[in-house]
């Protein structure tokens, strides 16, 4: 009899073969666990949706980017550097993700809808990237919707105008618009996109 052909022999063999096809089925299943420069918020009870008006005063929600990943920022446009070193790095970063950069949408939210018209907006926004979305409301909305982030702002009297003191993170969405990531201000550009990867990829 050929030694392969006892039953001892061939119930060791089957259970090695059992044993390596389950082993590989593991691995195959096995996914990755994003590892985040920015503050990992996956599962926040804030910041779920909002109902703001865009350049054209329609309606948005996050419901409408769904498939895309989205990055929000709060500011105003006469910010003198918080705003626009936020806007150059998410124009840079839509840059570094070369091709997966048409699936980010970035949203610019006014914490100033007394100055900051939708002309004003696109205008301001179009110069850092005209892909840049802009988002804003009435005083009461901007107070509800910035709260419902756990944005902070304060009108700052300057002179015979203001200023605004802010927050100055990113909120990010995933494509299925669940909540994800806080970006800090101080984070590089070349961390933001190796975030905004991850989600892209793993999401």
């Amino acid at each position: 009899m050929n030694p392969m052909h006892h039953p001892a022999v061939a119930s060791a063999t089957r259970r090695k073969v059992l044993g390596a096809g389950l082993l590989l089925l593991a691995g195959c299943q096995k996914t990755e666990t994003p590892h985040f420069h920015g503050v990992d918020i996956t599962g926040a009870n804030y910041a779920r949706d909002f109902q703001l008006l865009d350049a054209d005063n329609r309606e948005c929600t996050l419901a409408d980017f769904k498939g895309q990943a989205v990055l929000i920022f709060f500011g105003f446009t006469q910010c003198p550097d918080v705003c626009p070193t936020a806007l150059i790095r998410a124009a840079e970063v839509k840059r570094l993700l070369g091709a997966d950069g048409a699936r980010l949408q970035v949203l610019f939210v006014t914490l100033d809808p007394e100055r900051d018209t939708p002309e004003v907006l696109t205008a301001y926004t179009a110069a850092f990237d005209p892909t840049f979305l802009v988002l804003h409301a009435d005083l009461q909305r901007t107070a509800e919707t910035a709260s419902a982030f756990k944005v902070y702002f304060k009108k700052v009297p300057t002179g015979a105008s203001y200023t605004l003191d802010h927050s100055a993170f990113s909120y990010v969405y995933d494509p299925a618009g669940r909540l994800r990531l806080l970006l800090k201000h101080e984070q590089s550009a070349e961390d933001c996109a190796d975030d905004l990867r991850q989600l892209l990829h793993t999401a």
